[in-house]
């Protein structure tokens, strides 16, 4: 029994650490002052380039921003769309056609789709500015938010609204006291995806932004194709901070149930 026991803790100690390395080694190569073949570790460390980071003129720093704010702005929209939507398609005569229907930004590549819908972004003037890459960004978290929505809706669910309807309570009141708070944790983990495919959205950014919106994706495949490993690192490693911190709490308040 003790055996096992170590064997388990042994291979949770290696997996820990095969997540933990990559983090660690974008840490260290980003306050690396140099780090060349065949030098096992850096020769020197420098923090100059995160106190950089934080200065006035930082690119870094402001492409940080305009991802957060395009990030969550999308998260929100979408999270809080799907909800409603995925209740009127629950009831819906054509429930599955539009289930189906939600699909198809995924079946593409966002590269390919976003050649699709390029033509209407330049008609829009929605192209190279961060209205349109933010529209971007919903069309693909939007759908996502419905379908992940789509099984909330079930008997259960209709049943407590026709109840609340029969009690004399309108549709605000069912939504503020009862789907909303029933759709809590589900709501927020909509919110941490949708952010996450925004925050991490490459290719339709591109496109639809032309070059113009630097988001920090995109910093990150600049520093790569300029071989500035280093800046590459310090952007990848404010790339990943958020992922952390939404596991984080995503651990911590929707499987142990407390902030």
């Amino acid at each position: 029994m003790t055996s096992t026991v170590n064997i388990k803790s042994f291979w949770a100690k290696v997996l820990a650490a095969t997540f933990i390395f990559p983090v660690a080694y974008l840490l260290v190569l980003s306050l690396a002052e140099s780090w060349l073949f065949p030098e096992l570790f850096p020769v020197s460390f420098t923090a100059e380039r995160w106190s950089t980071l934080f200065s006035t003129n930082s690119e870094l720093f402001n492409s940080l921003l305009l991802s957060l704010v395009v990030a969550v702005m999308v998260a929100f929209i979408s999270t809080l769309s799907g909800f409603y939507t995925s209740k009127q398609l629950a009831y819906h005569r054509k429930r599955k056609l539009w289930m189906r229907l939600s699909y198809f930004p995924f079946v593409l590549s966002p590269v390919i789709y976003a050649a699709v819908l390029y033509y209407y972004f330049i008609e829009l003037n929605l192209a190279g500015n961060i209205g349109g890459v933010i529209l971007g960004h919903i069309l693909i978290a939007y759908p996502y938010s419905v379908i992940l929505f789509s099984g909330f809706w079930g008997n259960r669910t209709q049943r407590i609204e026709q109840l609340v309807q029969t009690l004399g309570g309108n549709r605000w009141q069912t939504y503020k006291h009862v789907f909303l708070p029933l759709a809590q944790g589900l709501l927020l983990i909509c919110f941490f995806q949708t952010f996450l495919i925004s925050w991490f959205e490459y290719g339709l950014t591109t496109i639809i932004g032309v070059g113009k919106v630097q988001t920090l994706t995109l910093k990150v495949f600049q520093y790569i194709n300029e071989a500035n490993f280093y800046n590459a690192a310090l952007a990848s490693s404010l790339l990943i901070l958020p992922p952390i911190i939404l596991l984080y709490f995503n651990k911590k308040y929707l499987f142990q149930k407390r902030w």
